[in-house]
C-alpha cells in the first residue's frame, strides 16, 4: 500500500471517529421545548479574559466543589469568579459557588466599581437549556441572581458573567428584595472581617414544582438556600428561605449546613477533613457572626 493511500485511510478513520463522537454528544442532550438543534454561538456577554481587574484565588479552589447526587442532571460551568452547576432539565442552576474576599468587597464598594445599570441579562449559548432573559417576562417572578451583583462589582467580567441566565432563578420580588437581600448584604459585610468567604447559593429542587417560561419549562423553586463558610475562622452558617414574602427577620432563617445537605442531597466542603467538616456543618450560631442591621 503506497504512502498516499495510507494517509487517506488514516484521514477517513479520523472523520468517522469525530462523527461518532458528535452523534453521541448530540443524543445525550435532553430533548424538550428548548431547541437543542440550534448551533452553539459565541457568547458575547462574556468579556475577554484579560479585561478588567485580574484576580487570583487566595486559597484552595477545591472548596468551591459541590458533590451532587448522581440522579441530578448537571453541567459544571467555571466562569472567572463563579462556578455554576447548571441543570438543563429544570433550566436553573442546581447551585452557584464563589469566593468573596475583603479585597474584592472593598473594590466592589469603591467609587469606580462597576455599575449594574450598565449590564443586562444574557443567555449563555454554550450551556444547553439556558433560558433567554425574556423567558421570565410577565411570569410574576424576578430574575434572581444566585451570585449577587453586589459581590461582583469589582470586575467587568465578573459582572457580565453574573448576569448570564445560568446564574438566575425565578424569585418572587417580595422575597428577592426582602429578607433574602438582607442575607446577601450581611454576607457582603461579613467578608470584610472574615477576609475570605466561600459562598454556595441555589434552589431546593423538588418534585411537582411550578413552571414558567414560553414553553412552561423553567422550574420555580419553593425554597432557596445559602451556605457561608469562613476558612480562616473555621466557622460556617446556612440559611433556608421560602420563595414568598417572609414574616420574620432574616436571622430567623439561619440553619446548619447539615440541614441544607439533607434537603438537597448535596455535599458541601467535601474537600475538608471529615472531622473538621462534621463539626463545621453541624453549627448555626448567628452570634458567631458580626451583627448586621439592614435598612428597611
Amino acid at each position: 500500500m503506497n504512502k498516499k493511500r495510507i494517509l487517506y485511510l488514516i484521514g477517513a478513520i479520523v472523520v468517522l471517529l469525530l462523527g461518532y463522537k458528535g452523534l453521541d454528544n448530540k443524543n445525550s442532550f435532553y430533548k424538550s421545548a428548548y431547541n437543542d438543534e440550534l448551533p452553539i454561538k459565541q457568547n458575547t456577554a462574556q468579556a475577554p479574559k484579560d479585561e478588567g481587574k485580574e484576580y487570583q484565588s487566595t486559597g484552595d479552589a477545591s472548596l468551591l466543589d459541590v458533590v451532587l447526587p448522581q440522579r441530578l442532571d448537571n453541567q459544571t460551568v467555571r466562569y472567572k469568579s463563579i462556578v455554576v452547576y447548571f441543570n438543563k432539565y429544570y433550566r436553573v442552576p442546581n447551585c452557584v459557588a464563589y469566593e468573596l474576599t475583603n479585597t474584592m468587597t472593598s473594590m466592589a464598594d469603591s467609587r469606580d466599581a462597576e455599575n449594574r445599570a450598565n449590564y443586562k441579562f444574557e443567555r449563555d449559548h454554550d450551556v444547553k437549556g439556558c433560558p433567554d432573559w425574556w423567558d421570565y417576562k410577565e411570569s410574576g417572578y424576578t430574575r434572581g441572581h444566585m451570585a449577587p451583583a453586589m459581590d461582583m462589582r469589582w470586575d467587568k467580567t465578573a459582572m457580565a458573567q453574573c448576569f448570564l441566565m445560568t446564574n438566575i432563578c425565578p424569585q418572587l420580588d417580595e422575597m428577592n428584595d426582602g429578607e433574602w437581600r438582607h442575607v446577601e448584604e450581611a454576607v457582603h459585610k461579613w467578608s470584610r472581617t472574615a477576609k475570605r468567604l466561600i459562598v454556595f447559593t441555589g434552589p431546593v429542587l423538588t418534585n411537582n414544582m411550578k413552571h414558567i417560561g414560553k414553553h412552561n419549562d423553567i422550574a420555580v423553586p419553593e425554597r432557596f438556600f445559602k451556605v457561608v463558610y469562613a476558612p480562616e475562622q473555621n466557622r460556617a452558617i446556612a440559611f433556608v428561605m421560602e420563595n414568598k414574602k417572609l414574616p420574620n427577620s432574616w436571622t430567623n432563617y439561619a440553619t446548619t449546613i447539615d440541614r441544607v445537605e439533607a434537603l438537597t442531597g448535596y455535599d458541601f466542603l467535601a474537600s475538608l477533613e471529615d472531622n473538621v467538616e462534621n463539626v463545621i456543618e453541624s453549627k448555626q450560631n448567628i452570634k458567631d457572626w458580626p451583627k448586621y442591621y439592614p435598612s428597611r
